[in-house]
């Protein structure tokens, strides 16, 4: 019996031991608690933890909703609450209370916000259960916010920068338009009258203009804006408010001022779309925003928009000034100046009159583009003001939405200088090399079947490499690229950029030798006078040529004028010793009677230029469409590089010659 009762004292000494060493809640663990919460915006819980008589006036839904939506809202990320809890056991105030000091950063979408602040915590006890709760004060979350306070958000918009060519012309610019509108109330009697008449005036379809004035927000009293139009059409902006409750007014808008010219070069801006936001959210974009949707306005996106101002701030309840939480000033767009002359580029697109085709003028020393030109095109100035015929530009066979200068096309016979340079280096044929050939067709042998090479025209003697420029002889070049060898070839004409992205500020299709390597002879030799699988860009096959003017180094072609030097793209892809031979020949098939490109002559200006035609058909025996090229470049203190093609040509390169000499003589004067 003595055993049992010393233990049972044990047990019961034990118990009284451990009920008296039990401690009270730390304020600090409560604290942790509450900032870890905090810190993952998880405001239920947090609410969870205030005092009673904090609940009993903050109601936990609106609570967690109000703030939920505020931190949303201002875009908080990154928060941090530093706390350094007491070392020494802190002892509460007469009513129970503790104060701790923290520091709270945080990024907003106006910027970081940073304060310090302090929170008070009480002790309270329900049902024989001791622990600490948080007393709620707004200048917790926002410093200087008091109940009834709410928090402002304030955007301004920056103005987009404009594009200017290199002599400061503007292509994009901030000009003004006619916006059009109705007021309802003054439309009288004959309301579906006027509003067919100005339907009529402006080219629009008058349930359009019944869907404007139906819209929800649309009072009696409104003006309500039904289109636009360019400032230069005062007398149909005149004509069109004549009618009732018919007004105009002038609005900020995004202009082009050269229209078709720069088209697929500048591109236009249009309204941010539903699609839109949910790529460029992140960004920053609003459903009222507009963006780049085509060529360097969409390019240069980033630099064009510039960089909202953002002002949060605390807007007091009492009337008080308001306290400013983060502040970003506004940020206009950057203006940039093109290396493009918009003379240059003028000239270039009235040579091609509306044909399906493209052109590119570069500078053959800097490799600065002076005209990039698409044919035909279209009004960028429509679809800012929300009239482009999207119907009769999608149904033209022409296709003037398709931006041909970042195209790939057969180059044709204005490739041969690059199978002739390549010859050159690899010592596959000299100056002197000749072949001698009769008629019009050959082959190889009979392994190639009933497939030849079929040249321009007989000369009737045999042919070195300057007669071989001058007659464009095809025979000629296809036996230089067979003696070149098809891997070879492939792998040398990675020092002209193939099989490389082009560098390039505007994105150009990549352009390419073959779909699956020069595999076979007949491909090889076609690709030597540019048919074949061959592909080039017009922009890259004039940089192509670059290397004849610079010593055998192809020119890093540009088109941001920043005050940058010129670079090499390529280093010595010939010799200059090359380079000359060529160039030199190339002068021949514009001098020469004979030559290819006789009829781009100029009176007191020296050309080197190479003709082209690329066939495109399936099989030799068919009728195919063909494309006419010309390739040309001043010798004597070199300033212009055209490459330009048309399309489906009925003369072959003979419809495109003229049109390339009116350009030098229209530029160079």
């Amino acid at each position: 019996m003595k055993k049992i009762l010393l233990v049972a004292v044990s047990i019961l000494t034990s118990l009284m031991i451990l009920t008296g060493c039990e401690e009270d809640p730390k304020p600090e663990d409560q604290f942790n608690a509450f900032i870890t919460n905090w810190e993952k915006q998880n405001f239920d819980e947090l609410y969870d933890n205030f005092s009673t008589d904090t609940k009993e006036t903050v109601d936990k839904e609106e609570f967690s909703e109000r703030f939920t939506k505020i931190y949303r809202d201002i875009g908080v990320s990154n928060l941090k609450i530093d706390f350094n809890a007491p070392e020494e056991e802190i002892e509460p105030n007469e009513q129970g209370e503790v104060t701790f000091p923290y520091n709270l950063s945080m990024e907003t979408i106006a910027g970081p916000v940073e304060f310090s602040e302090q929170a008070t915590l009480v002790l309270e006890e329900k049902k024989d259960e001791k622990k600490w709760a948080i007393k709620w004060e707004p200048a917790m979350f926002f410093p200087d916010m008091e109940e009834g306070d709410e928090i402002g958000l304030e955007f301004s918009s920056p103005t987009r920068g404009e594009i200017l060519d290199r002599n400061g012309v503007n292509l994009a610019e901030n000009g003004v338009v006619y916006e059009i509108g109705m007021v309802p109330q003054d439309l009288g009697e004959k309301k579906d009258e006027t509003i067919r008449k100005a339907a009529e005036l402006l080219k629009i379809n008058p349930e359009t203009i019944q869907k404007e004035l139906n819209a929800s927000w649309v009072q009696p009293h409104y003006f309500v804006p039904i289109a636009r139009l360019p400032i230069q059409d005062q007398e149909l902006a005149t004509k069109v408010t004549q009618l009732n409750g018919v007004l105009s007014q002038k609005v900020d808008s995004r202009v082009y001022p050269f229209k078709e010219a720069v088209a697929h070069l500048i591109g236009y801006i249009g309204k941010v779309t539903a699609e839109d936001l949910k790529k460029l959210e992140e960004k920053g974009y609003s459903a009222n925003d507009v963006v780049g949707k085509k060529g360097l306005e969409l390019v240069l996106e980033d630099r064009l928009r510039g960089e909202k101002g953002t002002h949060l701030f605390i807007k007091k309840a009492n009337g008080g000034e308001n306290v400013t939480l983060a502040k970003q000033e506004v940020k206009d767009g950057e203006t940039i100046k093109l290396t493009i002359d918009i003379d240059t580029q003028l000239v270039t697109y009235d040579q091609l009159n509306g044909k399906a085709g493209a052109a590119a003028a570069i500078h053959p020393l800097t490799g600065e583009a002076l005209a990039l030109v698409s044919s035909p095109s279209f009004d960028p100035n429509a679809f800012v003001l929300g009239n482009a015929p999207w119907t009769e530009l999608n149904e033209d066979p022409l296709k003037p939405l398709l931006n041909r200068f970042i195209m790939t096309y057969a180059p044709g016979s204005t490739f041969k200088p690059i199978t002739a340079g390549i010859a050159l280096t690899n010592d596959v044929i000299k100056p002197e090399t000749s072949i001698d050939i009769k008629g019009k067709q050959w082959k190889k042998d009979s392994s190639w079947g009933g497939y030849s090479i079929t040249r321009v025209s007989d000369p009737g003697k045999p042919v070195n490499l300057r007669d071989a420029f001058v007659y464009s002889d095809n025979i000629y070049f296809a036996q230089a690229a067979l003696g070149i060898g098809g891997e070879r070839f492939e792998s040398e004409l990675v020092n002209y950029g193939f099989g490389e992205p082009f560098p390039f500020e505007y994105p150009v299709y990549e352009s390419k030798v073959s779909n699956e390597g020069l595999n076979t002879e007949i491909l090889t030799a076609d690709t030597g006078y540019g048919q074949g699988q061959l592909e080039m860009s017009p922009i890259h096959l004039a940089v192509s040529y670059t290397p004849l003017l610079n010593s055998g180094n192809l020119i890093k072609p540009k088109l941001i004028l920043d005050g940058s030097e010129p670079e090499v793209w390529k280093e010595n892809v010939i010799t200059p010793e090359t380079a000359q031979l060529i160039l030199n020949d190339l002068v021949q098939t514009v001098e020469d009677p004979k030559g290819t490109a006789r009829d781009a002559k100029i009176d007191g200006v020296t050309l080197a230029g190479k003709t082209g035609t690329a066939e495109l058909k399936a099989s030799k025996e068919e009728d195919g469409q063909e494309n006419g090229w010309f390739v040309a470049v001043n010798t004597e203190n070199p300033s212009l590089l055209v490459a330009m093609l048309i399309e489906n040509v009925k003369n072959g390169s003979h419809d495109v010659t003229p049109k390339v000499k009116t350009v030098f003589e229209s530029v160079l004067k």
